[in-house]
């Protein structure tokens, strides 16, 4: 037996002890967030589905996500419209895909998980632009393909917040769907 095959299987027993001490940890962190009562917060007045917490989490991501992609809101009107639109977006999604969502911002908000696996260990509305950028490119880049889905979620809600409202169409060429007669 050589050793190259030895230190082979020991880097991957290795790996894959971390792997699973990795997602017993995040299972762990995520339900203290679900049990130190985020889940049950009612949703923000004007809202059906998101919290006060999911808003300004969300409040300060959704402009970095945009950054460079023309899809950047102008103002704190649009913002507060893209915020409206993923919103009604939530609450048409199952309930399933809904509470998955909702654990995700969650593990976003909670003090306890958000600093681990972010980086932000402010509250969000005192992070930084660089911050913020920093922990998506981390989440995109991941090994953990927990973090990575977390990442993708992020992305495909606020493009669908964007994109599915008709002020967004002309800047991308879209005319708009066809009328049916």
């Amino acid at each position: 037996m050589s050793y190259s095959h030895l230190s082979s299987e020991l880097s991957r027993r290795k790996f894959l002890q971390l792997s699973a001490g990795s997602a017993a940890t995040l299972s762990v962190l995520s339900l203290s967030a679900s049990l130190s009562g985020c889940s049950s917060e009612p949703a923000s007045t004007d809202f059906l589905i998101l919290r006060p917490a999911d808003l300004t989490c969300l409040s300060a991501i959704l402009p970095v996500l945009y950054q460079g992609s023309g899809a950047q809101p102008a103002n704190k009107n649009s913002l507060k419209q893209t915020l409206q639109a993923l919103d009604n977006n939530l609450a048409n999604f199952s309930p399933a895909m809904r509470n998955m969502t909702l654990e995700l911002f969650d593990v976003l908000n909670s003090p306890l998980t958000r600093g681990p696996l972010t980086g932000i260990w402010r509250d969000w509305e005192h992070a930084s632009v660089t911050h913020i950028q920093d922990f998506l490119k981390r989440w995109e880049n991941s090994w953990f393909n927990l973090l990575k889905m977390g990442h993708n979620a992020l992305l495909q809600l606020a493009m669908l917040a964007h994109y599915g409202q008709p002020s967004s169409w002309q800047h991308c060429g879209y005319p708009g769907p066809p009328l049916l007669h």
